[in-house]
Formats: structure tokens, sequence, C-alpha cells
């Protein structure tokens, strides 16, 4: 192949991960210390995930040369900060998602769990998800009364960026905060002294209670939300993926992950659209180079995952939410337009949705739990009515 012909599927991969990493990284962030990581934990954390779905994406697009894109479980983030922290810790939240990679190996290894996840209505997958969404797409315009300036520097950059360039409005957003935290916030002495890369094993605790309110939820979001949504992409730009070895693959790296603080992996779906659309290049046969120079990015950007926590752990909280609420607010559409699509299902969705949004709490267990819990209870009772 040309020259020429490697530029295209090359800038194509580091575009997707720059992007990638740049949108939400702050939420993985957030998500983690949300859950009671240390500024430590939550930066082996990143640094694991970057790392291993990097080296995960790698193997998976060199063995069957197709685009392959990897990410972290935004969705998943996003319920860890509505969750916050458990009663054993930080501990408990690695527990739990030790739990949810094993299940995702389940799904690949048992036809039967995954069919489950998808027999969930979508309207309730949706809903769930939204209710998840909502708090963290409000902390723009919270941001907005707490510190107006430099909030509505990040809203004007992000609104006139979405206007005229879509893919780059969030990644110019971050880059207004840090801008705006540097020049207004006084940042501690040593706040970077340890921003170097590093690894920290954090050994697990389990909990009925874990595994019900985060494990569980975590695996739904992450399927329902990630995966599925994934494979859809990939079909739809021709390529027949095989799903039980990328479950089990995902699954298990996420299980690794998840003893160096990390969140759970799975398939991407807006970046792999980068790697695996007619934009990486015109051939699909060479779209693959997208996705193993993604891949590569990630592991570039997994070293650098220190410092971006070091940042973010003595940045003001409101502004880190604020422009991880713009990331996700393409996210909270399109779960709002998932659950209200049939009417027949709007009641029974719109109550998952308030339920899970509520933060409402029951003998440990999140709201995410209850939300799925009350809305297929109207579900199925409004199909029992309606039986002849």
């Amino acid at each position: 192949m040309s020259k020429a012909g490697w530029v295209q599927p090359v800038s194509a991969g580091v575009l997707a991960s720059v992007v990638g990493f740049a949108s939400t990284f702050t939420l993985v962030l957030q998500g983690l210390t949300a859950m009671g990581a240390t500024p430590l934990q939550a930066a082996s954390g990143l640094a694991a995930i970057c790392l291993i779905k990097g080296l995960v994406g790698l193997v998976l697009c060199w063995r069957w040369r197709l685009p392959v894109a990897v990410a972290w479980s935004t969705p998943g983030a996003a319920l860890l900060i509505a969750t916050g922290t458990l009663p054993g810790g930080f501990a408990e939240a690695v527990g739990a998602f030790l739990v949810t990679a094993a299940l995702i190996v389940t799904a690949g290894l048992w036809r039967r769990l995954a069919d489950w996840v998808a027999a969930i209505p979508p309207a309730l997958a949706s809903a769930m998800l939204a209710g998840i969404l909502l708090n963290l797409c409000l902390a723009p315009l919270r941001a907005l009364q707490t510190l107006p300036l430099e909030a509505g520097a990040i809203l004007v950059t992000w609104l006139i960026a979405w206007r005229f360039a879509r893919l780059y409005a969030v990644p110019l957003a971050l880059v207004t905060t840090v801008v705006a935290i540097a020049l207004t916030v006084p940042l501690p002495a040593g706040s970077f002294a340890d921003a170097g890369p590093h690894l920290e094993w954090v050994m697990p605790s389990f909990s009925l209670q874990a595994v019900i309110g985060v494990a569980i939820p975590l695996f739904l979001v992450t399927m329902a939300a990630q995966n599925l949504p994934g494979l859809a992409v990939m079909t739809s730009n021709g390529y027949r993926l095989p799903v039980r070895p990328v479950f089990v693959a995902t699954g298990a790296a996420s299980g690794v992950i998840a003893l160096f603080g990390g969140l759970t992996i799975n398939l991407a779906a807006i970046t792999a659209a980068l790697c695996a659309g007619p934009e990486a290049h015109p051939d699909p046969a060479r779209r693959w180079i997208a996705g193993v120079t993604g891949a590569v990015g990630y592991v570039v950007l997994g070293l650098g995952a220190g410092l971006a926590a070091a940042f973010i752990a003595a940045a003001p909280p409101v502004l880190i939410q604020a422009v991880a609420g713009l990331a996700l607010l393409g996210s909270l559409g399109g779960a709002l337009a998932g659950a209200l699509a049939r009417e027949a299902e709007r009641i029974p969705a719109i109550l998952t949705f308030v339920t899970t949004a509520s933060g409402l709490t029951v003998a440990g267990i999140g709201s995410p739990f209850w939300g799925l819990v009350f809305g297929g209870a109207a579900m199925a009772l409004a199909g029992w009515r309606s039986a002849p």
C-alpha cells in the first residue's frame, strides 16, 4: 500500500483515540472518585484502562484484520457517579467491577445470558440510562451559577464548536476548561509530584449490596448501551465481528483492569464509526489499520493518565462535572428518544426514568436497579391488563 494509503486510516485512528479519551476521561476519574478511590487509585484505574484496552484492541484488530474499537463504559462511569461511595469503600467497588467482568465473560460463553440482556425492553434500558445521565447533564447549568465566568467560557466554546465542528466540541470545551482552571485556580504546591504513570493494586471485597446495586446495573448498561450499539456499528459498515470471543476478551481484560482500580471496557460505538466507516479508508479491507492506530494511541495516552488525574484532583469539581455533562448531552438525547419512541411503553419508561434519576436507595441498593424493577412491573401489568 502506498504512503498516501496509510495516511487516511492512521489519521482516523489517532483521531478516534484522542477524541475518545478527551471527551470522557474526566467522567471516568469522577466515577472512580465517587466510588471512594484516592487520587492515586483513580490515576491507576485510568492508566490500566487505557493500557489494557489498547492492547486488547490491538490484538483483536490484528487477529481478525477488522477495525475493532474498544472503549471504557461511559454510561458505566455515569452510573458510578450517581451511585456514590459504598459502605465498604473502593475495595467493595472493585469487587463489583470483578463481578461485572465475570458476567461479561459469561455472556460470551453462555449465549442465553446475552439473550436475556437483549430481551430487556429497549424503552426501559434507554430510560434507565437517561435517568443515570440526567443529573450529570445538569452540571453545566449548576456550574454557571457557581463559577459563571469560567463555566460561561466553556459553554460558549462548546456551542460554537458544536455548530461548526461537532466532533471537536467536547475536546475544545475541555481545552477551555484546562485554560480556565490554570488561569483562575491556584493549584496546591506538589499537586503533580506523583503524576507519573503507575499502577496500584487494589484488593477487592465483595457484598451482595454491591453486586445488586453496582455490578448488575453496570453489566446491563455496558451491554445495552455500549456492546450492542458497537456491534450494530460494525454490522452497518459491513463487518461480521465474532461476538463471543469479543465478550470473553473484553470481560477477562476488565477483570484484570479492576484489580488496578479500573472500570469495565467494551466495544466502542461512536469512535467505532470513525475507524469502521468510509472516513477511515475507501477500501473496507484497509480500515483495520485505523483500529490498530487507535489502540496504540490509547496505550500512549495511558502513560499520561497520572498527569490528567492529578490535574483533575486539583481542579474545582463543578467545572470538571460541567465538561463531563456536555460530553453526555448527546447520549442523554438518544436515551430519551429511545425511551419515548413507542406510546404504549411511555409510562413504564417514564417510571423507570424518574425512579433512576431520583437517587432512591432501598436496602442499600441504588436507583438504577429499582428503576428497572418498577418500570418492568408497570410494563408487565400493562401487558396483563391488555391481554384477551
